[in-house]
């Protein structure tokens, strides 16, 4: 099925593999409060046991570095897009409002971004991911 929008999740090339993953699972939660129509039906198995929805579309994952990513951010923004965003510091806190309070502590320019996410239409999406390559 082709989708009319896009998901691009954008991981920092050089982080642990933990990292990744974990920044991964929060970006992709983190869209789903915005854009709540990505979010598909819960899935029920054979024995009639309901289990919990998941985005109902693929994600597509890209890696870049810290300049990447920065690039990435400003296009979308630029773009008026809302994306995701997991900065370095987010991997030192321990809670919500810390996770919030980090971000708020710094310039749009100044984030150390780690990873980032961003749903809209698919050409949208391909302008502002342009020359990044999927993550191996």
């Amino acid at each position: 099925m082709q989708y009319d929008t896009k998901i691009a999740i954008v991981i920092r090339d050089d982080l642990p593999a933990w990292q990744k993953l974990n920044a991964t699972a929060f970006l992709s939660g983190g869209l789903a409060g915005p854009f709540p129509e990505i979010v598909g039906e819960p899935y029920r198995d054979g024995s009639g046991i309901d289990y919990g929805p998941m985005i109902r579309q693929p994600i597509m994952v890209f890696a870049g570095n810290g300049d990447d990513l920065a690039k990435v951010l400003n296009r979308a923004l630029g773009r008026g897009l809302k994306p995701s965003i997991f900065t370095l510091d987010l991997f030192a806190t321990m809670n919500d409002a810390d996770n919030r309070a980090a971000v708020a502590s710094v310039a749009t320019d100044a984030l150390d971004l780690a990873g980032l996410a961003i749903h809209a239409e698919r050409k949208a999406v391909d302008k502002v991911i342009k020359g990044l390559r999927l993550h191996p």
